[in-house]
């Protein structure tokens, strides 16, 4: 069964309101008049229930989410342009590790993961009281994915862990009325890792039969790498090293015990049109311009670029953009570069120049791109035009931030402010990992969303050698990916006797290969470097409680059980 065509939205959007809060509040009927048993009649109603929960979980990439993973690192930042995007201040609070219970990332974030889980749970209960045989499954196929649902449910638990860490573990939404007490972060870990080794068994791997349309689905790599994940951040979770751990599996995926994958040759590839098929995809959700492509649109890629970029990209069936996240500066307004470490994520590609990933992003025919970054003039119409901000201004690009305006390179600017509160539509440099391909290109939006791909198996593994004082196996390791960026015989690879590894080098480098792909709160944590660090307009706060985000105010008065994180009032 193709099931990239067969993930139903409309299901899920009849569903999702229904369960939205069904994790603190289960006196709710589920279904109102549509029940399991009037519901699933035939096999195809099987498959739709269960995949229900993906789309949601599709959705869950963007948004809330990625404002708490991003937004409250190094890297990425939503400021004040000129009054566009000040939002009450919200964005600045993220930036600066401010946020409160009220702010609504906060709120949202736990209800949008608890609602996958209610979901995955639901139809979990559903398919594991169906008879197969009546349905025209046998036993091993109804486990599978039962296995499958459970592996979904441990990616939205790791995900809630890692943002609230203490949180409730729901495994039956049926009969239930009320929510649960929150979980010690041992029980909660132990839980995750329970649940992904019990589905193991019953996930298939890639390359076994009936896994050739298998886009979207769980297999055997994919709940290791999550597993690999759990364990990678042990440290942080429950204060236990489990580097070891992780390592083993990383190198079993590399040695390809659960299927054969490999790392891409061409930079882009994993982001392309016809990524599904790449071989560096552990796990992706399917996207096409037709149905679903959620890192396509504002709550993530498409409003990281100008107002009008429409016009450089030649693709205008969505309208226009808007520049809601953009990169951290590496520069002041002067052009000279910060002294703080952390951050400054364009010059950290510009310390190996020979990098193919630095150029200017440019649709250059056949569903074809180069260039990774939106940056400088973006010209059109033969380079006769040149893209103008909202407020009329032609811009120009820069990796700063500040009032620049009609500012020309190289002229100095007399305002010397920069900071959150103070930026234009020129302000800082977007990335654009996912391709905007013209409208008449047949395979524009049709990348799908990789949340696991095998690039980060060698990074972790090369973190835990690292780790284990390994520094020569680690930049080998690194090597294998960082490869594709540099011509043959590039210095910019590291040295394979390990001396250019350092601490900060391998942050930076994480920081290079996952930019902007949702993660970077999370390995700065890890690193030690999420309270006790400074970037651009950023003071190290040094208070721990900030690792972990608050309960929301909406979501403490939904379930009185819950106790506030602590730090928190």
């Amino acid at each position: 069964m193709n099931t990239r065509k067969y993930i139903i939205k409309a299901i899920v959007l009849v569903f999702s309101s229904i369960l939205m809060m069904a994790c603190t509040d289960l006196d709710e009927e589920l279904y109102d008049r549509v029940t399991s048993e009037n519901f699933i009649q035939t096999r195809d109603d099987v498959y739709r229930t269960f995949l229900r929960t993906f789309e949601h979980g599709y959705w869950t990439v963007q948004g809330d989410q990625y404002i708490l993973q991003e937004l409250s690192a190094d890297q990425m930042m939503t400021p004040n342009r000129q009054g566009d995007w000040f939002d009450g201040g919200t964005y600045i609070r993220a930036h600066k590790h401010e946020w409160t219970p009220e702010d609504a990332y906060v709120n949202n974030a736990w209800g949008n993961l608890y609602t996958g889980i209610v979901q995955a749970t639901n139809s979990m209960e559903d398919i594991a009281a169906l008879d197969p045989t009546k349905f025209g499954m046998n036993e091993a196929e109804q486990m599978q994915l039962l296995a499958e649902l459970k592996t979904m449910r441990a990616w939205y638990y790791l995900r809630l862990f890692d943002f609230y860490r203490n949180i409730e573990i729901i495994t039956a939404v049926k009969g239930e009325t009320k929510g649960k007490p929150q979980s010690t972060p041992q029980e909660t870990f132990s839980f995750i890792e329970t649940e992904l080794k019990d589905a193991l068994p019953d996930l298939l791997s890639k390359g076994d039969p009936g896994t050739a349309a298998f886009d979207g689905r769980w297999t055997k790599a994919g709940a290791m790498a999550l597993l690999a994940r759990l364990y990678l951040n042990a440290q942080v979770y429950i204060g236990e090293d489990k580097y070891a751990e992780c390592a083993q599996i990383c190198q079993d995926l590399i040695n390809g015990v659960y299927g054969e994958y490999g790392i891409e040759e061409r930079w882009d590839a994993p982001f392309d049109y016809n990524n599904d098929d790449s071989k560096e995809t552990i796990f992706a959700f399917p996207g096409t311009f037709g149905r679903s492509h959620w890192q396509y649109t504002e709550g993530m890629y498409w409003w990281m670029a100008p107002y009008n970029v429409d016009k450089y990209f030649g693709f205008s069936e969505f309208g226009g953009s808007n520049p809601r996240f953009s990169m951290q500066p590496g520069k002041d307004v002067d052009n000279v570069e910060y002294s703080f470490n952390l951050g400054k994520p364009f010059v950290k590609f510009q310390k190996y120049p020979d990098d193919i990933r630095i150029k200017k992003y440019k649709n250059i025919g056949h569903s074809t791109r180069e260039g990774m970054f939106l940056m400088g003039y973006l010209t059109y119409n033969d380079n006769q035009d040149t893209v103008k901000s909202s407020r009329g201004y032609n811009l120009y690009i820069r990796d700063q931030v500040g009032h620049f305006e009609d500012l020309k390179p190289g002229q100095e600017l007399a305002d010397k402010e920069s900071n959150m509160n103070h930026a234009d539509q020129n302000s800082g440099i977007y990335p654009v990992k996912y391709p905007f391909y013209p409208d008449e290109s047949p395979n524009k939006i049709e990348s799908d969303y990789v949340e696991i791909r095998m690039a980060e198996a060698y990074y972790m593994l090369a973190e835990c050698k690292f780790r284990n004082g390994n520094l020569s196996e680690a930049s080998t390791l690194l090597n294998e990916v960082r490869g594709r960026y540099y011509p043959q015989g590039s210095e910019s690879l590291y040295a394979l006797d390990g001396s250019e590894l350092t601490e900060q080098e391998l942050l930076d480098e994480w920081g290079r290969e996952f930019l902007a792909e949702g993660r970077r709160r999370t390995d700065l944590i890890r690193f030690g470097k999420f309270t006790t660090g400074n970037w651009w307009d950023k003071e190290p706060d040094n208070s721990t409680h900030l690792r972990i985000f608050p309960l929301g105010r909406n979501v403490l008065n939904v379930n009185p059980q819950l106790v506030q994180n602590p730090g928190y009032n």
